[in-house]
């Protein structure tokens, strides 16, 4: 069986101007969001990883290369097929600007029938990210591949495999720079882990610990 893992992106600063980024270029990952690639990488150090894909946009590319760090002889391959929501006319805009229409209220209960003005489907989003899974378990049978993406990416890709409806998709938790992982092969597809963030608690258990340490000095 191929081993897909499914890996968010850690945080950036983007989210604190309330606007949807979607493909918007220039967002990378602050200070926390350095820091939680950091300890993802170092937690696939040991993890035989044959393939490292990600999402062409900056804030998952730079998740990409904190785990390239530790697997020199990986090369990131960019993939469209596997990136972010494309928005159309709602990129950029304030998120409490757009959560008074009416497709607003479509995304949040029935994604399946929501579509983004000049932008892509809900349906169509998840089509794509699926069938762009399935070509590298076709591309990489046997093998483990590292997929840096996005949440809502994660979410639909999950809920397919799991036999979930769509509209059923936002009940599934992806956190930043958190691992969920695929086993795909002849048979039924089996769902290994889902938003494991292990590492990103401990990194922040170490520096909770290192602060009590400094007052105590």
């Amino acid at each position: 069986m191929t081993q897909i893992l499914l890996i968010r992106h850690a945080v950036n600063d983007f989210v604190k101007t309330g606007k949807l980024a979607g493909w918007t270029p220039g967002v990378h990952l602050n200070e926390e969001g350095q820091a939680q690639a950091q300890a993802l990488g170092k937690r696939l150090a040991d993890t035989p990883i044959d393939y490292l894909y990600a999402s062409p946009l900056e804030r998952t590319m730079e998740t990409a290369e904190a785990i390239r760090q530790y697997h020199t002889n990986l090369t990131i391959q960019q993939t469209t097929e596997l990136g972010e929501v494309r928005y159309g006319d709602w990129e950029g805009m304030e998120i409490n600007k757009l959560t008074g229409r009416k497709m607003w209220q479509v995304v949040q209960q029935y994604p399946s029938r929501a579509e983004f003005p000049n932008g892509e489907t809900m349906r169509g989003v998840q089509t794509r990210a699926v069938n762009a899974v399935e070509a590298l378990v076709t591309a990489h049978p046997r093998e483990t591949v590292a997929v840096v993406t996005h949440a809502d990416i994660i979410k639909m890709v999950l809920a397919h495999f799991l036999g979930m409806h769509l509209d059923e998709f936002q009940r599934i938790v992806i956190t930043p720079a958190s691992i969920s992982m695929l086993s795909l092969g002849f048979g039924r597809p089996y769902v290994g882990t889902m938003n494991d963030m292990a590492h990103v608690i401990q990194m922040e258990q170490e520096r909770r610990q290192a602060k009590e340490a400094e007052k105590t000095a």
